[in-house]
């Protein structure tokens, strides 16, 4: 098989790990000050993620070192063309870590609830921002006929998420955010979170359902045939999430959890996927979008690097799978007379 496509769907599976496990990291930050009633209650929340939101961040680095790696050109013209969204998401993720970090160094009520609206600050922030760089991988930056992003200032790099469908994008990623959080603190918790999970789950999961409904009504008469499908797809699928969650027991809640993830990774995957085999559009000409062969490094480096992988991907995949395993037992919320 060509090297150039298994490398671009490594690129695809490396973005779909880290928007699924740390899409329910960033979640539970999100939720852990709203589900959480007290300090024991928010402790609980944000326990359930203490041994995996490290591990989860793993996959960012796996996801640009690849595109670096795989597909040189695409990395220079993503990461020039959307300089500032990314070094902002870097400082939020930093600002993430020292709050989960640093929480439980100081034994006073009040800096823990100043570090959990810290982590859903910076939570909702990188989601947000994602939500409208994701955006920019189907609608494209502005190429020259040399792959280059063109523009000067802050324009050049603020302004392909300052749009509309960006606006849009970042709205939905922070709802996929808020449902995989929520769907993961119902598997992962008992007591009084468990139940706030479950019923946040079931009530944005029916809202939504009921909203892209409407859409694909009103898609549907406007003549618009594919958006419709998409949103009744959408529709169906938080339809039966709602369903799901109305359910109590570990292998409901873990349906409903798994229904979640695979809605996030198969829009990941569509995103990735939407332009065939054009990786970036250019905004200035359709003959100036860059290719998947044309993004691609050399068929030495390509072979050089999969005879590495062959060698370190299995293995990071064993030792999480490992990892969940090992800490799979439940968090209690409720307090537990000793």
């Amino acid at each position: 098989m060509n090297l150039v496509i298994i490398w671009y769907a490594l690129v695809v599976l490396c973005w779909v790990l880290f928007f699924v496990l740390e899409g329910f990291d960033f979640g539970v930050g999100l939720l852990a000050p709203l589900l959480g009633r007290d300090e024991h209650e928010r402790a609980a929340a944000v326990r359930t993620i203490g041994p995996f939101w490290d591990g989860n961040e793993v996959w960012l680095v796996a996801a640009i070192g690849v595109t670096f790696a795989a597909f040189p050109s695409w990395y220079a013209a993503l990461l020039s063309g959307l300089y500032l969204p990314m070094v902002a998401i870097l400082l939020l993720l930093a600002g993430r870590g020292v709050a989960l970090e640093f929480r439980g160094k100081h034994d006073d009520p009040r800096w823990r609830r100043r570090c959990d609206l810290a982590l859903a600050a910076c939570s909702a922030g990188v989601v947000l921002l994602w939500g409208a760089v994701l955006t920019v991988f189907v609608r494209g930056l502005a190429l020259d006929a040399g792959g280059e992003v063109v523009g000067g200032g802050l324009g050049r790099t603020l302004a392909p998420v300052l749009t509309p469908a960006a606006a849009l994008g970042a709205l939905l990623a922070l709802t996929a955010a808020v449902l995989l959080g929520a769907t993961f603190l119902a598997l992962r918790t008992t007591g009084p979170v468990r139940r706030r999970a479950a019923l946040l789950a079931r009530r944005l999961a029916t809202g939504g359902g009921v909203v892209a409904l409407v859409v694909a009504a009103a898609s549907a008469l406007a003549g618009s045939s594919a958006v419709a499908a998409v949103a009744l797809a959408v529709a169906l699928l938080l339809g039966g999430l709602a369903s799901l969650s109305r359910r109590s027991g570990t292998r409901w809640e873990a349906a409903a959890f798994g229904l979640t993830a695979l809605t996030v990774a198969a829009a990941v995957v569509a995103v990735l996927t939407a332009n065939g085999d054009v990786v970036l559009p250019s905004t200035l000409s359709g003959a100036w979008s860059l290719t998947m062969d044309e993004a691609a490094a050399t068929g030495s480096a390509l072979r050089l690097i999969s005879a590495a992988d062959v060698v370190v991907l299995p293995g990071v995949l064993v030792y999480q799978a490992w990892s969940y395993r090992v800490f799979r037992q439940r968090v209690a919320s409720e307090r537990i007379a000793s």
